[in-house]
């Protein structure tokens, strides 16, 4: 069994979709398909069901998905190793961040380092914070860029850059036009926040707390997976939602959503890393940059 079709399987696996993983690798559907077939003739096992038009793993599969990924973890960590011997003059450097993170304070970072090492190709993954940190612990990622408070033996967490919150409405909300919110407000209204284990909500909900009122007692009439989508409702005239001012900073410029005289405090950016993997010079090049750049 080769790593390519380790490849091969993950990704279908995770797409749960033959063309779409065929697409994502940049392969024809037949070298897939067939990647797929001689592991299974191979093994005589079957890896998918087949239910009409779609694909879903079988137990075998799921099983075995874990064993892949950690393999091609392995491979990807020594691959690192590697090319940390040539000089930062090749190799990949695996990146997860949350959204927020990735859409509006990451991306300069990473033109600024491409800039600098133009051979070291950059691999981003986004999701929310357990997402990241999940990618690091398994060995998918060096480094997770996070904004959520995590306990995890495993990662060392370190503070890189600060975050403020805002509460935002649109223009014709009550919030509106307060001039101060106190925390039996924020119960009557309707929200609109983020998905849980999102870092953004879990800073909203921590605040919350602070303040005296618990994140039970809000009325959510709508949970939704991206800063974009939750910024679109609010603007829609949705409810209420807390997001980084980075997030929300065009909007209010524009005039489509108001700044709601509530105070929230900043929250941490923090960078993820596993306590115990090899730490390349590529990961530290980038802390470094950032650090000098954010310093400035």
């Amino acid at each position: 069994m080769t790593l390519d079709q380790l490849r091969i399987f993950v990704a279908v696996a995770e797409r749960q979709h033959v063309t779409r993983a065929a697409e994502a690798l940049n392969l024809v559907q037949s070298a897939v398909s067939t990647a797929i077939a001689n592991i299974e003739g191979r093994h005589a096992t079957k890896l998918f069901h087949r239910v009409g038009r779609g694909i879903e793993l079988t137990e075998a599969g799921r099983v075995f998905l874990v064993e892949a990924r950690a393999v091609l973890a392995r491979a990807d960590a020594a691959e690192l190793v590697l090319a940390d011997l040539s000089g930062l003059r090749r190799g990949t450097l695996a990146l997860y961040a949350s959204q927020t993170i990735a859409s509006d304070w990451l991306p300069r970072h990473l033109v600024a380092f491409r800039r600098a090492y133009p051979e070291i190709a950059i691999r981003l993954a986004v999701g929310n914070t357990t997402d990241a940190a999940d990618a690091v612990r398994a060995g998918q990622a060096e480094l997770g860029f996070v904004e959520g408070a995590l306990d995890d033996p495993t990662l060392a967490s370190t503070t890189i850059a600060q975050d403020q919150l805002v509460l935002v409405v649109a223009p014709g909300h009550a919030f509106a036009g307060a001039t101060a919110l106190e925390p039996e407000n924020l119960a009557g209204a309707d929200w609109v926040l983020r998905e849980a284990g999102s870092g953004t909500r879990s800073a909203f909900e921590t605040a919350l707390g602070a303040a005296g009122l618990a994140a039970a007692q809000l009325r959510v009439t709508l949970e939704l997976p991206s800063n974009e989508a939750v910024r679109a409702a609010v603007e829609a005239g949705g409810g209420a939602a807390v997001l980084s001012e980075t997030v929300v900073a065009a909007a209010l410029r524009a005039g489509t959503l108001v700044r709601a005289a509530f105070a929230l405090p900043s929250r941490p950016f923090r960078v993820l890393r596993h306590k115990e993997r090899y730490r390349s010079r590529a990961a530290d090049a980038l802390l470094d940059l950032i650090a000098t750049a954010d310093a400035g």
